[in-house]
């Protein structure tokens, strides 16, 4: 480059080292220096309590801090979406959520206190896991088939306890009643285990729970599980049935996705994209995982934000065409 002043050259790069991704400019803050806090919308025993721990434990042994887990249930989420989306943008408060949050709430709630992609920070869409019907072991069923002839048989005599309204259990149920031409009664509690809780006690008959959730009282004989929600059935799983052999074209599952608020640096949200893919791509939490019937993604920032547009198209339309209602 003859001719050009050499402090010229170095005017010109600097301001694209400043813009890459990664690139810790000089007099930046350190990150990070304090705990990480990923906000859980779910009560303790939650399938995303369980996978929100298991991460923060992997991640808190890279990253320097503790990463901890905070509980924040209620109102489907939206508690938990607000006070991270209204928190400051410095990468200390995270939200680890599903469907229900980021893709389902802005179709049922006419006022929601925040909006998915405006107010949040995509930093990865962690893992994607498909639902499980169980039954209580009293309930003459042991297929999915016998759920829809017996619904058919008695309209709204079973009971299916969901995590609340609008859900991914109570969506799982209103496309099961849409395909199958049943009426179930639905019964929303405030987060996974509690709907559990009153499965295993009899007070409802049916449940959409993650396996991580209630796979375990299967084998104890205190639940029974009849079918998977994806259009194929899990690996880890092989016996048990997707639905969608009984109700051709069924397909719906959860996912969970890792966000900040909006304003989040870029050089903290690769950084936290980083660590929690280092924390997924461990061999026990691999094992863990899969074991669950949980499928590990981990996205970059970019295709998670691309996929909520898409989600929010999709359960959208799941919404609308079901005429699913909340409180």
């Amino acid at each position: 480059m003859r001719g050009v002043p050499w402090f010229s050259v170095m005017a010109a790069a600097v301001p694209m080292l400043a813009s890459a991704p990664g690139f810790a400019q000089v007099g930046a803050p350190a990150y990070p220096v304090k705990a990480v806090r990923i906000v859980v919308p779910y009560a303790p025993g939650a399938g995303a309590d369980l996978h929100a721990r298991a991460l923060a434990q992997k991640m808190t042994e890279t990253l320097g801090q503790s990463v901890i887990v905070e509980n924040r249930s209620g109102a489907n989420g939206t508690l938990a979406m607000e006070f991270v989306a209204k928190s400051a943008p410095d990468g200390y408060a995270l939200i680890y959520a599903l469907p229900a949050q980021y893709s389902v709430n802005p179709a049922v709630y006419p006022k929601l206190s925040y909006d998915p992609l405006r107010d949040f920070e995509p930093i990865t869409l962690a893992v994607r896991a498909p639902l499980v019907l169980f039954s209580h072991p009293s309930v003459p069923v042991k297929s999915i088939a016998e759920v829809i002839a017996l619904a058919k048989s008695k309209p709204e005599s079973l009971v299916l306890a969901s995590a609340g309204n609008g859900s991914a259990g109570h969506l799982c149920l209103e496309l099961f009643k849409t395909q199958s031409g049943t009426q179930v009664l639905h019964v929303p509690y405030k987060g996974a285990a509690p709907s559990m809780i009153d499965l295993i006690a009899g007070q409802a008959q049916l449940s959409f729970l993650a396996w991580s959730t209630a796979g375990p009282f299967v084998k104890t004989g205190k639940l029974r599980a009849l079918g998977v929600t994806s259009a194929k059935r899990a690996t880890v799983l092989p016996d048990l049935p997707a639905i969608a052999e009984t109700l051709p074209g069924y397909d719906i599952a959860n996912w969970y996705g890792i966000a900040g608020p909006k304003g989040v640096s870029r050089a903290i949200v690769n950084r936290l994209n980083a660590e929690v893919l280092r924390a997924l791509s461990t061999a026990d939490v691999r094992t863990a995982f899969e074991k669950e019937a949980i499928d590990i993604i981990g996205s970059t920032p970019e295709a998670f934000g691309e996929y909520l547009k898409s989600e929010l198209v999709k359960w959208g339309k799941l919404v609308k065409s079901s005429g699913l209602k909340v409180d």
